[in-house]
């Protein structure tokens, strides 16, 4: 159920958010402890403040409440997607390029299933990175399949 709630509760915030200057990065429905959680990922150039959350927390509650797509009793939170934040769309993968990334497949590709280093970018419907060696040697390319790519996230970079 949480995936339906979660495209109905996107098809009905996104487009109030980026109303805002403000991208929707994800959505999350989730039980936790015996609770319900609706979790709004929200980012924009520069970074989102706490008056950022506030806004679109307002704004998403009465929008919510109007439209009552989830039928149980929820806590909805609106924060950053913080500094290892999940890439979902193709553009985030074109947006990052360049920046450190952990990547997990479905099924192995090339003998894998998870994989961290540079992101070169998204071509021809695959994520191509610039990855360590298993063995010793010069780095190499790899092209994950983007219907593979099971969760992509930045890594942070200290």
């Amino acid at each position: 159920m949480s995936n339906k709630v979660e495209v109905l509760v996107e098809d009905l915030v996104r487009p109030v958010v980026e109303a805002m200057g403000i991208e929707l990065v994800a959505v999350e429905y989730v039980r936790e402890a015996g609770r319900r959680f609706l979790r709004l990922y929200i980012d924009k150039p520069g970074g989102v403040n706490l008056d950022d959350c506030e806004a679109v927390s307002r704004r998403a509650e009465v929008l919510l409440d109007q439209e009552d797509p989830i039928p149980e009793s929820y806590y909805l939170e609106v924060s950053s997607p913080g500094l290892e934040r999940p890439l979902r769309k193709d553009a985030d993968f074109e947006r990052f390029a360049g920046r450190r990334v952990r990547i997990t497949t479905y099924s192995p590709v090339g003998g894998r299933r998870r994989f961290e280093g540079e992101l070169l970018g998204l071509s021809e419907g695959r994520v191509r990175l610039r990855v360590a060696p298993q063995g010793k040697g010069e780095p190499e390319e790899v092209a994950i399949p983007r219907e593979q790519v099971a969760s992509a996230r930045l890594r942070a970079e200290f």
